[in-house]
C-alpha cells in the first residue's frame, strides 16, 4: 500500500469513526433536549461550519469564486432543498428512535440503507443481481436476530423508527446520487443542512418547549454532532474519497456501524446479547456483500 492510499484510507476511517461516535452524542443529547431541538441546532451548526469549508475546498481544487450559471444555481437549490427534506425525515426518525434502543442496534439498523438503496433503485430501472438479493436475505436475517425478543420477532418502537429512518436515508442517497454529479457536493450538503435545520426548528416550535438552558447543558453532544459529524466528517469524506477506488472507500465508511457498537459499549456501557451480536455480524456481512464489485464482462 503506497502512502497516498494509506493516507486516504486513514481519512476515510477517521470519517467512519466520527460518524460512529456521533450515535453516542445523539443518545446523550436526548438527556437534555428533545429530538427536533437537537437536530435544529445540530444541522444549523453543521451548515455554518461548511461555509468556510466551501471556500477552502474551492482553493484546494483551484476553483474561483465566480458565479455559476442560473440553470446550475436552480439545480443546486432544488437539489439542496430536496435532500434537506429527506434528511429532515431520516434524521428525526433516527433521533426519536435512538431514545428507545441501544446505540449499537441503531447504528446497524441505520446502515441497512446501504442494502436498501440498490433494491429501491429497481424502480429507477437499475438492475439488482443475485448478489443484491443475497445481501437482502442476510440483512433480513440480521434484523430478525437484532429485533427478536422472548423467542419471537418483535419490532420495538425504537427499532421500528430507526428502520423507517434507514428507508428514508435510502431515498436520500438516491436523490443525492441524482443531483451530486450536476452541482458542487459541499454546497449541496450545506443547503440540505440549512433546510433540515429550518424544518426541525418548525417541529421544535410546534411540538416541543425548547429552553436555552437545556441547549447549553447539551453543548458537548450538540457541538460534536454539528461540528464533527456534519462539518468535519463530511469534508474529510470529500477529501478522502478523491483518487480512491469507490468500492474500497465505501467499505471503509461502512465501518461506521461497527464503531457505533464499540462506542456504545465503551462510552455508555451498552452491551448486546450474543444473539444481537450475531444479528450485527449478519447485517455487516450484508453491508459488505452489497458493496463488492460485480464481475465485468469483457466485450
Amino acid at each position: 500500500m503506497n502512502r497516498f492510499v494509506l493516507r486516504q484510507s486513514l481519512l476515510l476511517f477517521l470519517t467512519a469513526t466520527i460518524w460512529g461516535v456521533a450515535f453516542v452524542a445523539q443518545s446523550v443529547g436526548m438527556d437534555y433536549v428533545e429530538p427536533f431541538t437537537f437536530n435544529a441546532v445540530r444541522n444549523m451548526i453543521g451548515a455554518i461550519v461548511l461555509l468556510p469549508c466551501i471556500g477552502l475546498l474551492n482553493r484546494l481544487n483551484g476553483k474561483d469564486n465566480g458565479e455559476a450559471g442560473e440553470p446550475q444555481k436552480k439545480t443546486l437549490i432544488i437539489g439542496g432543498i430536496s435532500c434537506g427534506v429527506l434528511l429532515f425525515v431520516a434524521s428525526n426518525l433516527q433521533q426519536f428512535g435512538i431514545q428507545y434502543t441501544t446505540v449499537g442496534k441503531a447504528g446497524f439498523i441505520t446502515a441497512m440503507y446501504i442494502v436498501l438503496v440498490p433494491v429501491f433503485g429497481i424502480f429507477l430501472h437499475k438492475k439488482a443481481g443475485l448478489k443484491i438479493w443475497a445481501a437482502v436475505a442476510l440483512a433480513v436475517a440480521g434484523l430478525y436476530l437484532l429485533c427478536m425478543t422472548d423467542g419471537s420477532f418483535s419490532l420495538q418502537m425504537g427499532d421500528l423508527l430507526v428502520l423507517a429512518c434507514a428507508v428514508a436515508f435510502s431515498f436520500h442517497i438516491l436523490v443525492i446520487d441524482y443531483f451530486s454529479p450536476k452541482v458542487d457536493g459541499v454546497k449541496l450538503s450545506c443547503i440540505q443542512f440549512f433546510t433540515c435545520a429550518v424544518l426541525s426548528a418548525i417541529g421544535m416550535l410546534l411540538f416541543e418547549e425548547p429552553k436555552l438552558s437545556q441547549i447549553l447543558a447539551a453543548w458537548v453532544p450538540i457541538l460534536y454532532a454539528g461540528v464533527m459529524s456534519c462539518g468535519v466528517a463530511y469534508t474529510l469524506q470529500i477529501i478522502g474519497q478523491k483518487g480512491m477506488n469507490p468500492t474500497v472507500a465505501s467499505l471503509i465508511l461502512s465501518l461506521e456501524s461497527v464503531v457505533s457498537l464499540l462506542a456504545g459499549w465503551v462510552i455508555l456501557g451498552q452491551k448486546l446479547s450474543n444473539r444481537e451480536l450475531a444479528g450485527c455480524a449478519l447485517a455487516f456481512a450484508a453491508i459488505i456483500l452489497v458493496q463488492l464489485p460485480s464481475k465485468v464482462h469483457k466485450k
